[in-house]
């Protein structure tokens, strides 16, 4: 269980997820939370990351640090999505290990689950098929560790798991076209066609998906580091999810735009569906605050306050 007075290193803390964890942690009261830039602490070093343990002596870690890109990033550096990812977590989280650390959060992702399986997909769908080819080698970087965390806990008794989340959207999100995902991806595409160009979207617009706003993912990881112990993996989502397709046209509604929608059918759809089973994170008490019309508003507000950095890549 996480206390007020805890030393908490928050690795990520500038990310998408991260920077709505860091934000929630401090409006809670925990204010001593431990932060570093990539140029103050390159999560890759390993012997950077140790010496940093044994001088700062965190009570908890959260490892919200990932590389991470919608489908065409992961189609063309495929490489780099299990390579950075494996050396990431291997040094945090052994490295916490080793460091006697006793709490650890990892976030994991729903793309780890199998391109074929039961929707909503509940926590014991792990490893029952293939992952979507699109972002395997992400996916088993990510299933890795969450296994490292789970046999931690079971070999050494500390409190190490692993948060599942749907698709992340909200502020800070990246909206460079080559490597964001599909949401911000779809808020810039409708943004620079206003009022009336035609915007085109890949896929068919049928494969559903479940999105869930950064603030609800925060809030949801700090419920859960509060409670006295969490076994294995929890789902965090809505429970429930809609079509790309519909997605698009929510988009363009908020956005203002009034062309035309196109869909490059050529281009991948990526999983067919993928709705999280939250049963046993609403069974703890837990509930999202914020409705998708809600988040997007918000995001489009903060795309529009922060476009010359949103714009960029990251």
């Amino acid at each position: 269980m996480l206390k007020k007075t805890d030393k908490t290193f928050l690795a990520g803390h500038r990310g998408l997820v991260g920077s709505a964890i860091h934000k929630r942690l401090l409006a809670g009261g925990y204010e001593n939370v431990i932060v570093r830039t990539r140029s103050e602490l390159d999560l890759q070093d390993q012997k950077a990351v140790y010496d940093f343990y044994s001088e700062e002596k965190p009570d908890a870690v959260i490892l919200a640090a990932a590389k991470v890109g919608g489908i065409h990033a992961n189609r063309t550096y495929p490489a780099d999505f299990i390579g950075e990812n494996l050396v990431i977590q291997n040094n945090v989280i052994w490295g916490a290990h080793l460091a006697d650390v006793p709490q650890l959060q990892f976030l994991g992702s729903s793309c780890i689950y199998p391109r074929e399986t039961t929707q909503p997909i509940p926590e014991n769908a792990l490893l029952t098929g293939k992952p979507e080819p699109t972002n395997a080698p992400y996916a088993i970087a990510k299933i890795a560790g969450l296994y490292l965390c789970d046999s931690i806990q079971r070999q050494f008794g500390r409190n190490y798991f692993t948060v599942m989340p749907p698709n992340a959207y909200g502020d800070r999100d990246n909206y460079d076209l080559q490597t964001s995902h599909v949401l911000p991806a779809l808020v810039r595409k409708f943004h620079e066609a206003l009022p009336t160009r035609p915007v085109t979207c890949w896929g068919t617009g049928t494969p559903r998906r479940e999105f869930l706003h950064s603030d609800d993912i925060a809030d949801a990881c700090v419920f859960l580091l509060e409670q006295e112990r969490v076994s294995g993996h929890v789902n965090v989502g809505t429970g429930s999810s809609v079509s790309i397709r519909e997605l698009a046209e929510t988009i363009q509604r908020i956005v203002g735009h009034q062309g035309e929608i196109l869909w490059d059918t050529s281009m991948p759809d990526g999983f067919p569906e993928k709705t999280m089973d939250v049963a046993k994170l609403f069974g703890m008490g837990w509930r999202p605050k914020i409705s998708l019309e809600q988040g997007i508003t918000s995001a489009y507000r903060w795309f529009l306050e922060n476009r010359v950095l949103a714009e960029k890549s990251r």
